[in-house]
């Protein structure tokens, strides 16, 4: 059997019969298999959107090496006695439980809030009538952040190819479309993450797994550099190792944490709102029409630099989806981005936030304390501006010119908008870095300044990150770790499992 690299290019709406033409036009008239090895859509230009399609063909008549196969990833394997106790049921959690159970430790996730199932039904409630849920919520209960979003699985970071593959053919075997396997963009959407979430515990618990689930780490004791046991709300838990994947939003367990003795630093992080436009619109501005066949929804990622240099950039884009109240704590409002797998929305909504530091925010070096309190009144002051989730909001080029809109365009938020002076409610640097920011996305968007901004967009990353070794084993202890994006070394579906995964090898091998 030979093996043949090939490039091809295909219109936007096409079918396998495609492929095998594209094919024969360079290979000639044979039989042969392909498999897709990645696919990217090419809208540099707009009257010659195409995919770019990369194959690998095998034919009897078909001269060539076998292709490079990537080796699967190395889980080391033995009978082991040791227990471990991961918290947090999201990608960086679950995955870290995995790689352990599949190396044989007996493991053990811990989960503040419920089944995706019970979750899904406490966050429409919340939708529908503004009843927030402190237990299960957009950002607590099975899956983490991450089973609400937009569900993309792509990462900036190096040196995760072997997880990254590992991950993701998890996550196809669970449910997920094969497609993840090569799209150059490739995403899930929340009502697959769903399934797919529920698919991987099931798995998970018929190989002798435990999931605990309404079950809130509160405490830990220390012995020396050990963690000695764990106070949960249920009572206490033992092991031989504890792992901590609670996510970025979990502020009560950093201040936790601190006051037994786990060193965090401050770090760069971002703050802003969400902005929101019609699909159509943005469809219009990248591909020049308002759809194109076999392309669900357009994306963009926008970056710049104001004049002080400050970093002002759209992050977690969701086309076609909506936004949503992704509070972690009653009484504050936050919000974020979700998208089904089809894009189908009327909406697009991305996070438009400038990059800071800690010490900006408070005007002195700061502590991890004291920013996490300092975020806390943050978020309190968007939910008493209305004293409920309506979300204050304001026309994009009105925030450009510091004036408050007299009317609120249509959203795709659910418990309502009210106008306010968004520019007023975040530090006035902050304000005024948008405002350029603003400017340079409108340039480079067609009709971007006639978006909506919306709420408080305060969960790009944490503002602080926990001292730890590569293999996040935090400092000055032996057996407790700390993965995923709570740790402040990871971002992103991906990123987080991958950090979760490295650590337990690290953990497998010792």
């Amino acid at each position: 059997m030979g093996y043949k690299m090939l490039q091809i290019k295909l219109p936007t709406l096409y079918q396998d019969e495609d492929i095998r033409k594209a094919v024969r036009k360079q290979v000639g008239d044979m039989d042969f298999s392909f498999e897709i090895e990645k696919k990217s859509l090419d809208a540099r230009k707009k009257n010659d959107i195409h995919w770019q399609i990369s194959l690998v063909v095998s034919s009897n008549k078909l001269k060539g090496d076998d292709p490079i196969v990537s080796e699967p990833l190395r889980i080391p394997f033995k009978k082991r006695t040791e227990k471990v106790l991961v918290v947090g049921s999201g990608p960086a959690g679950f995955f870290c439980a995995h790689v352990l159970q599949l190396a044989g430790f007996q493991v053990t996730i811990i989960e503040r809030g419920s089944e995706v199932e019970h979750r899904t039904k406490a966050i429409h409630l919340l939708e529908s009538t503004g009843a927030f849920s402190a237990q299960n919520n957009y950002a607590f209960g099975e899956g983490g952040a991450g089973t609400f979003s937009d569900g993309k699985l792509t990462s900036r970071s190096k040196h995760i190819s072997d997880e990254r593959r590992f991950i993701l053919s998890e996550y196809v075997k669970a449910g997920a479309p094969e497609e993840i396997l090569y799209m150059a963009h490739p995403h899930v959407g929340t009502d697959n993450l769903k399934l797919v979430v529920a698919n991987l515990r099931r798995q998970f618990m018929e190989n002798g797994g435990q999931f605990l689930f309404n079950t809130r780490l509160e405490n830990i004791t220390v012995k020396g550099k050990q963690v000695d046991k764990i106070v949960c709300n249920t009572g206490e838990l033992e092991a031989d190792h504890i792992v901590l994947a609670t996510g970025h939003s979990a502020y009560d367990t950093y201040r936790m944490l601190i006051n037994n003795g786990v060193q965090f630093g401050t770090k760069n992080f971002a703050i802003g709102h969400r902005i929101e436009h019609p699909q159509k619109l943005i469809n219009l501005a990248q591909w020049g029409k308002e759809s194109l066949p076999g392309v669900k929804a357009a994306e963009y990622r926008l970056a710049t630099r104001t004049k002080s240099e400050i970093p002002v950039y759209t992050f977690c884009m969701c086309p076609g989806g909506q936004v949503v109240p992704a509070a972690a704590y009653d009484q504050k409002s936050v919000v974020n981005g979700m998208s089904h797998y089809q894009r189908d929305g009327l909406f697009s909504n991305a996070g438009c936030v400038v990059g800071v530091h800690p010490d900006m925010l408070v005007g002195h070096t700061s502590s991890p304390l004291e920013i996490l309190d300092w975020m806390d009144k943050l978020e309190e002051r968007f939910y008493l501006f209305s004293n409920s989730y309506i979300l204050p909001a304001i026309k994009a080029l009105d925030y450009m010119k510091f004036r408050r809109s007299k009317e609120i365009t249509s959203s795709s938020y659910s418990l309502g908008l009210q106008a306010a002076p968004l520019y007023d409610m975040v530090p006035a640097f902050v304000s005024k870095a948008l405002t350029e920011g603003l400017a340079d996305f409108s340039r480079m968007i067609s009709g971007f300044e006639t978006g909506l901004l919306l709420g408080l967009e305060s969960k790009t990353s944490s503002p602080i990150q926990v001292a730890r070794e590569k293999d996040g084993l935090c400092s000055g202890f032996d057996n407790l770790y700390f993965v995923g994006e709570g740790s402040g070394y990871a971002g992103g579906i991906i990123s987080s499992a991958a950090d979760g995964v490295k650590c337990a090898l690290a953990l497998s091998n010792k």
